[in-house]
């Protein structure tokens, strides 16, 4: 299977995908803004037009309109008239914070380890095939990947992840498992990978991708398998942690209730 599909920026080639399912505008500004969340897209970037927006996506024009409205409203976007204008991102790392924290909160811990699960099986299947699958090629495509990981902004990690995740599943020689990755990659990738705003997860992160690679050179599938789970796992105790602390926090800033008359 040719490796070239592995080593495209995995996170984009599925923000403009076909959605699942009913084609809501919430649908499409929720893709869009955990894009722009995750850096995955870029301040000032430019967005597809209206029409190309819904028929990349699979939905209909007004659907597309509407959820631009709600990112100009929320300050993802903004639009420029003109020959040379359009719908631009627009990346405040405040914002873009809240946003995040936002969906945190508004996801529960139940939701939270089921899209681990989901994550965990998928990645720790796919670098469990690479294992048995890799040639020295496919390795030392891994370590160039790793290598050239940004280790100082949670944007950069975040792609590092994405595309060293999406050409495991590359070399797992199974278009299933490569398409079910982009999938996550998209849906899950930007809540999951919260952890990466802070350098000891970018650390850990870079730390994994070197066990999982020296797996695979050694062709361990067991720990291959076991060193992707256990990033993931990392990952969601600390979106866990993030939560209860936010919560904590809700409950401390929340006045007090009023005492009952006597």
């Amino acid at each position: 299977m040719p490796h070239a599909t592995g080593r495209l920026d995995a996170a984009r080639a599925v923000v403009f995908a076909p959605l699942e399912g009913a084609g809501r505008a919430e649908l499409v500004e929720q893709r869009l803004t955990d894009a722009i969340v995750s850096g995955v897209l870029h301040d000032g970037e430019r967005l597809p037009s209206e029409s190309d927006l819904s028929r990349s996506l699979g939905v209909a024009l007004v659907t597309a309109r509407e959820a631009l409205e709600g990112m100009r409203d929320k300050g993802f976007v903004r639009t420029r008239r003109g020959r040379d204008g359009g719908s631009f991102v627009v990346f405040d790392r405040e914002s873009a914070a809240r946003a995040g924290d936002r969906r945190l909160r508004d996801t529960s811990r139940i939701e939270l380890r089921d899209l681990a699960l989901h994550v965990s099986a998928i990645a720790g299947t796919a670098a469990e095939t690479a294992a048995n699958r890799a040639s020295d090629d496919d390795i030392e495509s891994l370590s160039r990947i790793s290598a050239a990981a940004d280790l100082v902004s949670a944007g950069g990690s975040r792609r590092a992840v994405s595309r060293f995740q999406l050409e495991v599943a590359a070399i797992s020689q199974s278009p299933r498992l490569v398409r079910e990755e982009m999938r996550l990659q998209s849906e899950a990738g930007p809540l999951l990978w919260m952890c990466l705003r802070e350098q000891e997860y970018r650390d850990r992160s870079a730390l994994a991708r070197t066990r999982v690679i020296d797996a695979i050179r050694n062709a361990d599938p067991d720990a291959a398998r076991t060193a992707t789970i256990a990033h993931v796992d990392g990952a969601f105790e600390w979106l866990v942690d993030e939560r209860s602390r936010a919560e904590a926090l809700t409950q401390d800033e929340s006045p007090p209730s009023p005492k009952a008359s006597p």
